[in-house]
């Protein structure tokens, strides 16, 4: 990636972002959002990135209305879980229970892959849906080993956005920490339209298949940041948790806010100076960010 061309275009994203944002910035710090597993540890694609990892840092479903009544910080809940072997979390199988926990806040749901039988019933109890998109063949078989085509990734956010809001995640670098298929995923939202975008990133995680490789340079990041701010110049564009720490993410967060982008998750303290820099009002938040 030509670096000159690179920063061309994150003065152009830039410019864009100044002219159809205010001059403020949302740092997100989610710890009024309670993660929550609807399947506990289980997973049955143990997927090659995350090998159920993740789910081990999550509250398993049945101890979360009791955690919630005590804990009065809680407002809302990120329900997630392990997927089945069709790429489906199968949160209907819990539905009572998810029902309850959305009576004492607001839900951001993982659902995965969905008919339309199960976006209309998770829809009734969703505040937000984050859809994890793929539009690559060869990453869905290689990195969650199903045997899924892209169009199910598709028809499942067409069918989602049917029955509630709805935050398509993009991952970059998700295939071994190269960018694949996800500018063929910004093209088919420009096609079909978002609310918000969010953007996570490949993230080498010890015990996985993927553990040795590394995550994208933060060039490349960068240039479909910037790329991604300017085919969506008035769309709220969000960095999400999951991505690198240390040096890595010192880099991406400030390069993400050259490129655009309107709120960093946990953002490293070097972010945080330069949107002071850049004349950026800093805006906290309490709840993850698609809510």
């Amino acid at each position: 990636m030509a670096i000159k061309q690179t920063e061309d275009l994150l003065s152009r994203a830039w410019q864009t972002r100044r002219a159809y944002f205010a001059p403020r910035i949302e740092f997100v710090y989610p710890y009024r959002t309670l993660a929550v597993s609807s399947t506990g540890r289980d997973c049955a694609l143990n997927c090659a990135h995350c090998g159920g990892y993740y789910l081990k840092h999550m509250q398993p479903l049945a101890k979360t209305k009791t955690l919630a009544q005590r804990d009065t910080k809680i407002k809302s809940f990120l329900v997630s879980g392990g997927c089945d072997r069709q790429g489906k979390v199968p949160h209907l199988a819990k539905l009572a229970e998810i029902k309850a926990l959305a009576a004492q806040g607001a839900l951001n749901l993982h659902t995965g892959l969905v008919t339309e039988e199960e976006a209309a019933a998770l829809g009734k109890v969703a505040g937000v849906v984050s859809f994890d998109l793929l539009v690559d063949g060869e990453t869905i078989k290689d990195v969650y080993g199903l045997q899924a085509a892209p169009r199910y990734f598709m028809q499942s956010y067409r069918l989602l956005r049917k029955y509630t809001r709805v935050v398509p995640h993009l991952c970059l670098g998700l295939y071994k920490g190269a960018i694949r298929g996800e500018y063929r995923a910004l093209e088919f939202l420009r096609e079909e339209g978002a609310e918000a975008l969010t953007f996570i990133v490949f993230t080498p995680t010890p015990g996985t298949a993927f553990a040795g490789y590394e995550p994208p340079p933060v060039e490349e990041v960068g240039h479909f940041l910037a790329t991604a701010r300017l085919m969506f110049p008035r769309l709220p564009l969000s960095l999400g948790c999951m991505r690198p720490g240390g040096n890595y993410r010192k880099a991406l967060d400030c390069t993400a806010i050259n490129a655009g982008i309107n709120k960093i998750v946990q953002p490293a303290p070097a972010a945080r100076l330069l949107a002071g820099e850049l004349g950026l009002a800093i805006v906290k938040g309490e709840e993850c960010c698609s809510l």
